[in-house]
């Protein structure tokens, strides 16, 4: 096992170098806790530096089946990072299934164990006007992130709501293995993140409650969606993101020509499993990919 980073100082200066931002702002960014009501409840963080004059872009991160939002917070830990951005940021729960555990009603495999009839698209599209609503949200930064059964959630969102979605990452959840049940209205960047050695849902695809495709038909999927490319593009430097593993063990694979800009990628962290133990420029990365992809 390599070492890790665990100087609060070294955290510092690598987040201060990714995300582009002086160490005063890295030191002061701030975020407050902003509570919408209702009968699915949800808070919004706000960063300090956020004005009405200007539009900011909003991220909501969508955890995992038996999680909640505020464990997902704990383990992409994008709060720091968002307010460093002046991101509106956004991690709420699902519903409680028959087995007393949290999920969303995302494709036909992951993760409706118990055939209920929940809208979750509708929630989330909820969140995303209700903020709007009360907010200056830049229309054209829009993203949704999300693991596990998050991740399949998001891609559920990114096939029904492309219109208002700028892009997605999805991290070890993936789209719909019938491809005629995607039907994006716009193009829309997706950033598939997945272990291969992932225990829960294979890389190479699976069956939970129906089968779901593997990372590759994934990819090609959207490829062929977003009319990308099909030859693809390996970075020939690989990146780290998995901190319990010797080296950069992460490829990262792009397709680009894309239409409207949009672009489908593909990291593969080598030997990385469901929950893999991230390096503490993980959030970094992923917010840095949706940045660099609004709607144009």
């Amino acid at each position: 096992m390599k070492r890790r980073l665990g100087l609060t100082t070294a955290i510092s200066m690598l987040a201060v170098s990714l995300l582009g931002i002086t160490p005063a702002q890295a030191a002061t960014a701030t975020s407050t806790a902003v509570n919408f009501p209702g009968a699915r409840p949800f808070t919004l963080r706000l960063p300090s530096t956020y004005t009405k004059a200007k539009p900011a872009p909003l991220i909501v991160a969508l955890h995992g089946y038996t999680s909640s939002g505020a464990e997902t917070e704990k383990y992409l830990n994008i709060t720091p990072v968002a307010a460093a951005k002046g991101i509106l940021y956004v991690a709420p729960n699902g519903t409680v299934d028959g087995l007393g555990s949290t999920f969303w009603n995302a494709t036909p495999a992951c993760c409706n164990f118990y055939s209920s009839k929940v809208n979750d698209e509708a929630y989330i599209m909820s969140i995303i006007d209700s903020v709007s609503k009360k907010y200056n949200v830049d229309q054209k930064r829009i993203y949704v992130v999300g693991h596990s059964n998050g991740g399949f959630m998001a891609h559920h969102m990114a096939c029904t709501h492309s219109e208002r979605i700028a892009a997605i990452v999805s991290f070890a959840g993936a789209t719909y293995k019938d491809q005629s049940m995607c039907k994006p209205s716009q193009p829309i960047s997706v950033l598939q993140i997945w272990g291969t050695a992932d225990e829960t849902i294979h890389y190479n695809g699976g069956q939970l409650v129906n089968p779901y495709p593997g990372a590759a038909e994934t990819i090609a999927d959207w490829v062929k969606l977003d009319k990308c490319n099909t030859t693809p593009i390996v970075d020939p430097k690989k990146i780290d993101i998995e901190s319990s593993i010797v080296g950069s063990e992460t490829t990262v694979t792009n397709y680009a020509g894309c239409s409207k800009k949009t672009t489908v990628t593909l990291w593969s962290i080598a030997g990385g499993q469901h929950v893999p133990t991230l390096q503490p420029d993980f959030a970094a990365r992923v917010i840095n990919f949706l940045l660099a992809h609004p709607k144009v």
